[in-house]
């Protein structure tokens, strides 16, 4: 580069949203900056549960499980290239995934859901499996009696989050990427046919700008010609120590780990941006837990956390494109691992052409009826 400030796109954020699209875009020859706030920020990608997950998702917006499905599909390729770039296997396995259900009424509730998700018209339907105690005894054993039943589909899988976030990282230098850590952006404007970012006492231009800086997009994004209407949701996540691998495929709040540790979670609080443990949603976390599989009674717990996800009012992608200030581009979401293989190997390229193109249109924060700054 002529001027080491300017670079073909700038992407805000370098969680694993960010880090997906500025991987995509670095493989495919642009040259691009990835802006970091760091951890000083509200950083979702470090409180991850890991999942792969397609099943379930969509109910109120088709495309967002087409989305979902085709990210899962293109995530070996993803994994494979990972492994190739940053030499780092991120632990990818995709047997499937079960959802248990602890009582008739909520196993009742469940098929309700998936019977009422495939109904939906322009919906690519999958196949699901509703599974009673026995069948399910046969397939995960060591359940407990209170699970009555559960579904199952061949899509859902997991990966160790940390590895492929640092694995993100990693190619994405490879492919000569330049990544700017502690580099919080404070100000964007359009100037001369480029965007001007000022972040952290630094200046950075660049032809276009992806804002994947998740609640940070709330404030950026109007500074753009943008909306992005999202708000912190927190989760917790128990983490037990490491046993011998008893559990071979993810369940929807529980999985264990390449590593061998046993993740608990699937908490939704509205609390704000308090990010805290409290001890009330961890007990009842852990009771379920157990009721699921008791021998896990035996099992210490290491440690547990909290972290915040990032929500739209409806809890769908926003990905949009300026039209004030063309070559500004949004995308947040709350699936940041089940979305990386889509962001970095079908959104990419389309942020490099300059045009999300019709695919993406549903994902718009037209949707949500909100009035865009200009």
């Amino acid at each position: 580069m002529a001027n080491p400030a300017t670079f073909d796109i700038a992407v805000v954020g370098g969680g694993l949203v960010g880090a997906a699209i500025g991987y995509g875009l670095a493989r495919g020859g642009v040259q691009v900056a990835l802006l970091d706030e760091g951890d000083i920020a509200y950083r979702a990608s470090r409180g991850n549960f890991g999942l792969v997950w397609v099943q379930g998702k969509g109910l109120g917006l088709a495309p967002y499980s087409n989305w979902t499905q085709l990210s899962a599909r293109r995530w070996p390729e993803l994994a494979a290239l990972l492994r190739a770039d940053a030499d780092t296997d991120v632990a990818l396995e995709q047997p499937g995934g079960f959802h248990l259900c602890l009582s008739e009424r909520e196993l009742e509730v469940r098929v309700q859901t998936l019977t009422r998700l495939f109904a939906q018209p322009g919906l690519e339907a999958y196949p699901f499996e509703v599974l009673d105690h026995a069948a399910l005894a046969d397939r995960i054993p060591g359940i407990g009696s209170a699970v009555v039943g559960g579904t199952y589909t061949r899509l859902d899988g997991h990966v160790n989050a940390l590895k492929l976030l640092r694995a993100l990282h990693a190619g994405f230098g490879k492919h000569g990427g330049t990544y700017l850590p502690n580099t919080r952006t404070e100000r964007l404007q359009s100037s001369g046919g480029r965007f001007v970012l000022e972040a952290h006492g630094t200046t950075l231009r660049a032809s276009k700008i992806v804002l994947a800086a998740g609640l940070g997009n709330l404030h950026l994004a109007p500074q753009v010609g943008l909306a992005a209407p999202v708000r912190p949701q927190r989760g917790q996540i128990l983490v037990l120590e490491r046993v011998r691998r008893f559990l071979h495929h993810p369940l929807a709040t529980l999985r264990q780990t390449d590593e061998g540790t046993v993740l608990i979670g699937d908490s939704q609080e509205e609390a704000g941006y308090d990010d805290t443990v409290g001890l009330a949603v961890l007990a009842t976390l852990a009771d379920r837990a157990l009721r699921t599989f008791p021998a896990l009674r035996d099992v210490r717990i290491n440690r547990t956390w909290a972290a915040l996800r990032v929500m739209s009012p409806d809890g769908f992608p926003v990905y949009e494109q300026s039209r004030a200030q063309p070559g500004a581009f949004l995308a947040t979401c709350h699936s940041g691992v089940t979305l990386a293989a889509a962001h970095a190997l079908e959104l990419a390229p389309l942020i490099a052409a300059g045009d999300l193109g019709p695919r993406l249109q549903p994902f718009s924060a037209e949707r949500l009826h909100v009035q865009k700054a200009t």
